[in-house]
């Protein structure tokens, strides 16, 4: 018998109102079982969400570090055992908390639940909780016509976007202008022109991406919450994303973009367990470089194009960052 209490038990308890905590205490410490099954008592529908420390725009690959910001539903049940300040590292599993929604019908807890992976704010620790609002308010998921290949077949749908939509930069955008939240009409008039449309641009960067927007011609605020951290760090929270953004930078210190040259990129934290290449050596398109190792999987990272290796900064055994550099690969000749 396995006499564990599996991780969806708030579940049972939220459609019994029973504790299957004290139920363990209670027959460890030599009791009976309190009720018998026929007397226990099935009310309403309840779910569960997992909130992970991952990344579902790189094929949930697991997001490590501080918890500069944390902020969980205070509506719904919440199990955790994490806090603002503490760290997510790479040595256990990713989940930051469970969300329990209960409602008298499956519908309207799918509804709440939704709602509350909307309300996570995370930061800079990357989160699922926007694909859980997703797939909790699916269609096909509240009507049940889910199997093993529902995430496959609906991923345009569920997985949130590499970036920001129109709504996201203009939220973003109008914390960036002088007037937000001064209450002052005159510096409310950026952009105010005699016999013509208005004109509010903006240009700033959102997770390292430049973006221009004019507010004027972008409709009403979009909701969202933002919040300035330590050094004049701005993030903004929506719908369950976090997008850090700043003014655009101006200075021309060369686009990372540009040359014939590659990076070849750590999209997680981790241990490096193979190296393949060698400095100077040729690799072609697809060829497999260096396999990182964390949480339990193993990635293989492969070169993007065909060229020559010019610094090698992978080395076996050795953990690496999320975002660190471990290749760098001059193009060739395709």
């Amino acid at each position: 018998m396995n006499t564990r209490l599996q991780v969806e038990h708030p579940v049972t308890e939220a459609i019994t109102g029973l504790d299957l905590v004290e139920w363990q205490l209670r027959v460890a410490s030599g009791e009976p079982l309190p009720l018998g099954q026929e007397q226990i008592v099935r009310s309403g529908a309840a779910l569960e969400a997992r909130l992970y420390a991952e990344n579902p725009a790189t094929g949930f690959l697991p997001s490590t570090g501080l918890l500069r910001h944390l902020r969980l539903p205070d509506d719904i049940r919440v199990d955790s055992g994490v806090e603002q300040g503490s760290e997510v590292t790479g040595h256990y599993d990713p989940m930051l908390a469970k969300l329990i929604a209960y409602a008298p019908t499956r519908r309207e807890a799918a509804a709440r639940l939704a709602a509350a992976c909307r309300s996570v704010e995370v930061w800079p620790v990357r989160t699922n909780a926007a694909f859980l609002a997703r797939v909790a308010a699916d269609t096909d998921f509240l009507a049940g016509r889910i199997d093993t290949g529902f995430l496959e077949r609906h991923a345009d749908r569920l997985l949130p976007p590499a970036e920001p939509d129109q709504a996201t930069i203009a939220a973003a955008a109008r914390w960036l202008l002088p007037a937000h939240g001064a209450g002052d009409p005159w510096t409310a008039l950026i952009g105010f022109r005699i016999a013509v449309p208005a004109s509010a641009p903006v240009a700033l960067e959102i997770d390292g991406r430049p973006y221009a927007v004019d507010l004027a011609m972008a409709g009403s605020a979009a909701d969202g919450h933002s919040l300035t951290l330590e050094h004049g760090e701005h993030v903004l929270f929506r719908n369950g994303e976090a997008w850090g953004f700043a003014a655009l930078r101006t200075e021309s210190s060369g686009s990372p973009a540009g040359g014939s040259g590659g990076s070849l990129i750590a999209p997680m934290p981790g241990w490096v367990v193979a190296v393949h290449v060698a400095e100077g050596e040729a690799v072609t398109a697809g060829q497999r470089l260096v396999v990182l190792e964390a949480m339990k999987m193993e990635l293989a990272l492969s070169a993007p194009f065909t060229g020559v290796v010019t610094e090698l900064k992978a080395t076996v055994g050795t953990q690496v960052g999320e975002g660190m550099v471990l290749v760098r690969i001059e193009r060739g000749v395709e």
